[in-house]
């Protein structure tokens, strides 16, 4: 049977996991545009996260917040690379482990360990809401950072119930597309040529709009992802996208990976969706 996203335009603003993306909907027959935003890097400087492991392994902390898979994967391996790796998972199995979804649980499980807790749902409110439960006042809480950013709706919460917070950024987010290619997809949307844009990271968005802002292209960003169908992952990048006044037609239910997503569209295209 024909999928309902046969002969589709869709843009895939991926970076990591391009191809895998790229390869869901390519099988289902659809037209893929590439637009390569972001890539993750190492923290530059592995020094203080180097630190943060000894210190973490000497000393556990009451807590761990683990935000991303992604942070908890570059951890292990900075700890293998000096190593730390034994120590690192004897502390980790000792301490209550808090996941904001389900990505970190899977590194952990690789591991031979496995999540504690889940966030209520997989954003800062969500784990907010867990730890609103939980008697931190006074404890020490390790936080995995998701990118450079610090979080300071967490790490104020957590400042507010008297929690020593000791927060690592295993990784950074970096530019991965020249600003010509960039303009020629903003430039596609105001042309109304793609069906579907999809999202899986905030950084994405965050990268388009730099660039139209530095072309002065940031109205035809915006009368463009208009024209089409907005597909998400999860909650966090539809509420980014929300907060800039963009409608978000797709995101699946539940289960916030690639799969379902892809899923989602053909259920929205099957019932005239487009």
């Amino acid at each position: 049977m024909q999928s309902s996203l046969a002969d589709k335009r869709v843009a895939v603003p991926e970076s990591r996991q391009l191809d895998i993306l790229a390869d869901l909907f390519e099988r289902r027959g659809a037209h893929v545009v590439r637009v390569p935003l972001v890539l993750i890097l190492d923290a530059p400087n592995p020094e203080p996260i180097v630190r943060w492991i000894e210190q973490f392994a000497d000393s556990p902390p009451d807590y761990l917040i683990l935000l991303t898979g992604e942070g908890l994967r570059r951890l292990v391996k900075l700890a293998e690379k000096h190593n730390l790796l034994d120590d690192f998972q004897s502390a980790l199995s000792s301490v209550e482990k808090i996941c904001r979804g389900p990505k970190p649980g899977r590194v952990l499980k690789g591991l031979g360990l496995k999540a504690d807790r889940l966030g209520v749902t997989p954003t800062t409110e969500g784990i907010i809401e867990t730890l609103a439960a939980l008697p931190i006042e006074g404890k020490r809480i390790g936080l995995q950072l998701y990118g450079e950013e610090p979080n300071l709706l967490l790490q104020d919460y957590l400042a507010g119930r008297n929690v020593a917070v000791l927060p690592v950024a295993p990784y950074v987010y970096a530019p991965n597309s020249d600003n010509e290619r960039v303009q020629e997809f903003i430039e596609e949307l105001a042309q109304g040529s793609i069906d579907i844009v999809t999202f899986t990271s905030q950084p994405q968005f965050k990268r388009l709009l730099s660039v139209a802002r530095q072309q002065n292209l940031e109205a035809q960003l915006f009368s463009g992802l208009r024209l089409v169908k907005i597909a998400v992952v999860g909650p966090l990048i539809r509420d980014q996208l929300q907060s800039h006044g963009l409608e978000v037609s797709v995101m699946p239910e539940k289960a916030f990976f690639m799969k379902p997503m892809v899923r989602e569209i053909e259920k929205m295209l099957t019932a005239g969706g487009l």
